[in-house]
């Protein structure tokens, strides 16, 4: 599935490989680089623009970039690589599951849950909950029905997903960023295991 990483990270890639027997799809090329960062929409190596990121992914050209330094971190590759490879997945997840998985996050959001599965998830959720805190301030209350169209609650969805993937197939099951209640973890993973039900997963 995994293709063109660098010998030294084979053992970390054949076990993520392992992992992700479920997954199916056309191969992935990797890429490593030094010094990572993303900016307008871009990412660089090498430079000193944008702001460092772990990874980015290229869905049309069947591409990941990672930073080098994560040839060095097995468990880490592991969670950053998942990520990226649930990208792939959220694209061909198809319209009835995606909506599937906004109704289980609108649910949560109504509970008032807090934090995530991973910081790409939970910056854009507080960005969202300040967004509604200043509107409920100003008068103008939301809920997760009126930011439903937004751009900012789609790529939160989709951070979530994949975020909420590499919890269950990267094998890392402690991370300081898993910070999203108990109750809700246990509600995501049954939601995985029924949307999932064949183990197949098309990236």
């Amino acid at each position: 599935m995994l293709r063109g990483y660098p010998r030294n990270c084979s053992r970390s890639i054949r076990a993520i490989e392992q992992r992700l027997a479920a997954l199916e799809g056309p191969s992935v090329r990797l890429r490593f680089v030094p010094e990572l960062t993303a900016g307008r929409g871009r990412l660089y190596s090498g430079r000193a623009f944008g702001h460092p990121v772990h990874a980015g992914s290229f869905i049309r050209k069947r591409e990941i970039v990672l930073d080098r330094e994560l040839e060095r971190q097995p468990k880490e590759l592991a969670r950053i690589l998942v990520h990226e490879l649930f990208h792939f997945a959220w694209v061909r997840l198809g319209n009835q599951r995606r909506r599937s998985f906004e109704a289980l996050l609108r649910e949560e959001w109504e509970r008032g849950a807090r934090g995530e599965l991973g910081w790409s998830a939970e910056w854009r959720k507080r960005a969202i909950l300040k967004r509604a805190i200043d509107a409920a301030g100003a008068g103008n209350p939301e809920d997760s029905g009126s930011l439903a169209g937004s751009a900012a609650w789609r790529e939160y969805l989709c951070e979530s997903f994949c975020d909420t993937g590499a919890w269950i197939y990267s094998g890392v099951r402690r991370h300081p960023e898993y910070t999203l209640a108990a109750r809700h973890r246990d509600r995501r993973a049954e939601w995985f295991r029924g949307a999932f039900q064949a183990r197949r997963i098309l990236i």
